[in-house]
């Protein structure tokens, strides 16, 4: 089991964000307040599908899973709140939404669903978060020229979301879902994930008046496709969740660790 710590993070999100605060660079301002606008209808489903997925266990499994669960879901409501202070700040600046419309769309359909359907769909997606976390905890220049409250809520949240990469995945086994299945929604929260980051930040660019302008994709291509870029580097641990014996826990944490130790001053520990 993981003992999960929910923590207060100590900055202001009063404060008005800047068009381009990602060091002034358009590219990797919309990509990431794409990826901040699908976080709070996200972090809300992941928490009803662990709620919905213990009580499904039996009272002894439910018991042993209890404190981490707790824990993973006080970390992902500390998440959705402040991201959805940082989106209201987007909204202001006229950025439209279509991500969370989608999803909502989406989710509608898992309504009355067995839950091992939603706790599968919620350890692909924490997988898949937890490996851009990863990524971006190796490559924090992807933030450099931001305000450091900024640097500290992405950094943050990074280093959360891969302390808490596996609780979902074992809540998953523990309900007897299959592997089958297992493998069968990686693939298709994968596909909507993809599709739906890239669609809601070429209309973030189109909002700010950047989409047509060589300098956003070249900055695109550098944070994406470069030989150090994410979705170069994430490709070989996304396949591994495809192997029988794979657990989110096999790979390095190390990193979100580090900064969680590094910048206790940054937060205030609520509970474990």
């Amino acid at each position: 089991m993981t003992d999960l710590t929910v923590r207060r993070l100590l900055i202001d999100l009063d404060a008005p964000i800047a068009r381009h605060w990602n060091g002034g660079d358009a590219f990797r301002t919309a990509w990431f307040n794409a990826l901040s606008m699908s976080f709070p209808v996200g972090e809300q489903f992941f928490i009803d599908a662990v709620k919905l997925g213990m009580k499904a266990l039996p009272e002894a499994q439910r018991e042993a899973m209890a404190t981490e669960v707790q824990g993973f879901i006080g970390q992902e409501a500390t998440h959705r709140r402040l991201h959805a202070l940082f989106n209201a700040h987007l909204e202001r600046q006229g950025h439209f939404n279509a991500w969370a419309v989608r999803a909502a769309r989406r989710l509608k359909r898992l309504e009355g669903v067995d839950p091992r359907a939603w706790v599968a769909a919620t350890a692909a997606t924490e997988h898949i978060t937890a490996i851009f976390a990863e990524w971006t905890l190796r490559h924090p220049d992807c933030l450099a020229g931001a305000e450091p409250r900024l640097q500290t809520l992405w950094m943050w949240h990074a280093s959360e979301e891969s302390e808490h990469r596996s609780t979902a995945f074992d809540l998953y086994r523990a309900l007897g879902g299959s592997e089958l299945w297992r493998g069968r929604f990686m693939r298709i929260v994968t596909t909507h994930f993809l599709l739906d980051v890239f669609r809601q930040t070429l209309r973030n660019l189109w909002h700010d008046g950047e989409l047509f302008k060589a300098r956003s994709w070249r900055s695109g291509w550098q944070l994406l496709f470069a030989r150090e870029g994410l979705l170069r580097e994430i490709y070989r641990p996304w396949k591994a969740y495809f192997t029988p014996d794979f657990h989110p826990r096999q790979q390095d944490d190390s990193l979100s660790a580090r900064w969680l130790d590094q910048h206790t001053q940054d937060y205030s520990v609520v509970g474990r």
